[in-house]
């Protein structure tokens, strides 16, 4: 039986990184795909159209690596902060023959702030990223997912709590 994670967390909370650990190191016969690489925009612009294109842009790849016999094991990442947007995703696509295990992935504010200083400092991310995601974090406990606290974790740590769902 095939198995589908979908990872959702806000902004710096772990999700890429941890995801791909589980997939290179703990995983055989896995796919990798982060949301973000279905949005990658300059200028990054929010529309309903973009919305649109952006959750269609993700079924599509998500199910051609469902339907690939080559993967066991299909990962998928993003932020994903209202069950109506993991709902939406899980209605288009086909999941038969398929177990899902939907997670969030979750820290404190401090660790989250901490996080985000450091990619700021060293520009990876801009300033205005650590008020939207710490107004997102809260909005996970109310969610149909299984919860991993991230705080005080290694990436290591996380891809192996996520492994053993």
């Amino acid at each position: 039986m095939k198995r589908l994670y979908l990872i959702g967390g806000t902004m710096g909370v772990g999700k890429t990184a941890a995801c791909k650990l589980l997939c290179r190191q703990k995983l055989s016969n896995s796919v990798f795909l982060d949301g973000d690489w279905c949005w990658d925009a300059h200028p990054f612009t929010v529309t309903e159209e973009t919305k649109e294109m952006v959750v269609d842009n993700i079924c599509h790849l998500l199910n051609n690596f469902l339907r690939c016999s080559a993967y066991q094991t299909v990962v998928f990442c993003w932020v994903m902060h209202e069950q109506a947007i993991i709902d939406d995703i899980l209605s288009r696509l086909d999941t038969a023959g398929c177990r899902v295990v939907a997670v969030s992935l979750t820290c404190s504010e401090q660790a989250l702030k901490s996080r985000l200083q450091r990619d700021i400092d060293e520009g990876l991310r801009m300033p205005d990223v650590l008020e939207r995601s710490l107004a997102r974090l809260p909005l996970y406990e109310a969610l149909g997912t299984v919860k991993i606290d991230t705080s005080g974790k290694t990436i290591d740590e996380t891809a192996e709590a996520l492994y053993r769902l």
